[in-house]
């Protein structure tokens, strides 16, 4: 995807008040009065929480657009150009744009089937409130404004589509159409995991269509994938995702097997040939007793799959007419979304780190809030790279996807799949200065209890922090002076009102927070308390 700024960036609503002047001495603004192109105002590429977006099909919504945004924080203004084909999104914080451009970067967004390129604007803030024509925007933004906020008895009015949310459950129904090729529960894993963390599936067949029901840890998650991803393929003019809130509000999977995972509990056993459904979940979905294959309404294609860097490869597909299926990954699309992992792949590469700064504890905690990280090691002659081994390929997913893009040490961190099955720890008597770590054993590890509550709450990288495990005596300056020995800025702070063991952290930026995680989680407060540190979905 085309990621530096176009030329063709420009503002333009008929209204005869001329072009906003700017200067580098001030924050630039878009006001929708801007008649004239503006180029060199920032240098190319900067980023900015105003994103200019280009290519957008006429008869997209403004819903539609503002849902390209939803799943990387607050969008807190919209400008739709439709006769340009353009619109320009603000986002609350400089920090969710670049995570959603470092997103899309790879994976091009498509809106109603089409491709939309994504960039940083040149303007620093939208100003649209004199603006004629926007109050389908503005009602769009009060609905998300509304659903994220905790209401959630909202019905989509003004005519904004697919924001209608009453009592959002955290689980969705998922029906695949058109199914030509064959869908797994990883496949569906990978691209509902974009959203938010997927805590359960369980996959079944009725009336001839693969189905399945999906759990998030948080019902905004499941609002966010539904707007996102009803109606799209999975694969070209295929596999076709229909969804819809599900009636139930948790599910109870027996079995860890190819058609139902409880990634919270990694102790089931695999139950083969035994009923996935239990009988409650069985009898509202009419299905059978025994789960028949998902492949029944794919005749002739055998279920193996795999997942290669290149793309989707499939084998048995009859004439081998598709061979390896060299597929642009993409989070909203109508091609095979965000594809990425080989089952069993639970090595990252990290690149891009700080060499100064860096070492391997640090790595350890960081990731070790997405997962439990057994090895970690900076490599010798190129101290930028390191390689991160999770417990699998899950939790590698997870992390990958939550972190690449964020800034650590003044760098933005870049993560890929390793092609190395396991980090190999130096041979006896070859010291290689500390660069690499065993934490198989740590017992700082997030999820080694299985049906842990630590995997109901996974969040991304906040400028918010969550305490936990504090002891009476510590007060809240006592906190507010800790973390700012960090040299991080401490925006505001509060216990929880019915436990005062916990609280939430405001602190100046994400980085900030990240860098705060890493040196404050387990510290020892005394008391035998050690502090427990973790990213919030909460604001203070």
């Amino acid at each position: 995807m085309q990621m530096q700024r176009g030329s063709d960036e420009l503002l333009s609503s008929g209204i005869a008040n001329g072009p906003l002047t700017m200067s580098h001495s001030t924050p630039a603004t878009a006001n929708g009065n801007d008649t004239k192109k503006f180029k060199g105002d920032r240098s190319p590429c900067s980023p900015s929480r105003v994103l200019h977006i280009r290519k957008i099909p006429n008869e997209v919504t403004e819903s539609e657009v503002i849902s390209l945004g939803l799943p990387f924080g607050k969008v807190t203004n919209l400008l739709m150009l439709k006769g340009k084909s353009q619109a320009f999104l603000e986002m609350a914080s400089e920090e969710a744009a670049v995570t959603m451009v470092n997103y899309y970067t790879p994976l091009t967004p498509h809106l109603r089937s089409q491709p939309v390129y994504i960039q940083y604007s040149n303007h620093r803030e939208l100003k649209t409130d004199n603006l004629p024509n926007q109050g389908r925007a503005l009602a769009a933004l009060q609905a998300v404004n509304t659903v994220q906020s905790g209401g959630l008895t909202l019905t989509g009015g003004s005519g904004i589509e697919g924001l209608t949310l009453s009592g959002q459950s955290p689980v969705l129904r998922i029906i695949v159409e058109n199914l030509f090729y064959p869908v797994t529960l990883e496949v569906l894993y990978q691209i509902f995991s974009k959203f938010g963390t997927v805590l359960k599936i369980i996959t079944f067949t009725k009336n001839n269509q693969f189905q399945a029901l999906l759990q998030y840890a948080d019902p905004m998650n499941a609002h966010h994938a539904k707007v996102a991803l009803d109606g799209q393929n999975i694969y070209n003019a295929c596999c076709t995702l229909r969804i819809e809130s599900s009636k139930l509000t948790s599910l109870n999977v027996k079995y860890n097997n190819d058609k139902s995972r409880d990634f919270t509990r990694i102790d089931l056993p695999t139950g083969e040939g035994q009923p996935t459904l239990d009988a409650t979940m069985a009898t509202a979905f009419g299905a059978p007793g025994i789960i028949s294959s998902p492949y029944a309404a794919a005749a002739g294609f055998a279920p193996a799959i795999g997942f290669p860097q290149a793309g989707l490869s499939m084998q048995g597909v009859p004439g081998g007419a598709l061979g390896p299926l060299a597929l642009t990954t993409s989070a909203i699309t109508g091609r095979m979304v965000g594809i990425t992992a080989m089952p069993g792949h639970s090595v990252l590469l990290v690149s891009n780190l700080n060499p100064d700064v860096i070492l391997p504890h640090g790595l350890f905690i960081l990731f070790g809030v997405y997962g439990d990280v057994h090895r970690v090691k900076i490599l010798f002659n190129k101290k930028e790279n390191a390689l991160v081994q999770m417990a699998d390929a899950t939790q590698a997913q997870l992390a990958m996807s939550h972190l690449n893009g964020q800034r650590l040490h003044g760098r933005v961190l870049r993560i890929t799949l390793s092609k190395h099955q396991a980090v190999q720890l130096p041979r006896e008597g070859h010291e290689d200065q500390g660069l690499t770590k065993d934490y198989t054993n740590s017992p700082l590890h997030r999820f080694k209890k299985p049906g842990s509550k630590n995997f109901q709450n996974i969040f991304p990288p906040s400028a918010t922090l969550h305490l936990s495990n504090i002891p009476p005596s510590v007060t809240d300056d006592d906190l507010k002076r800790l973390f700012a020995s960090t040299g991080c800025s401490v925006k505001a702070f509060k216990f929880f009102q019915k436990d005062r063991k916990m609280a939430l952290i405001q602190l100046g930026s994400v980085e900030e927070a990240i860098l705060a995680l890493i040196e404050l989680h387990n510290h020892d407060l005394g008391e035998n308390h050690h502090l427990r540190v973790s990213f919030s979905k909460s604001m203070i």
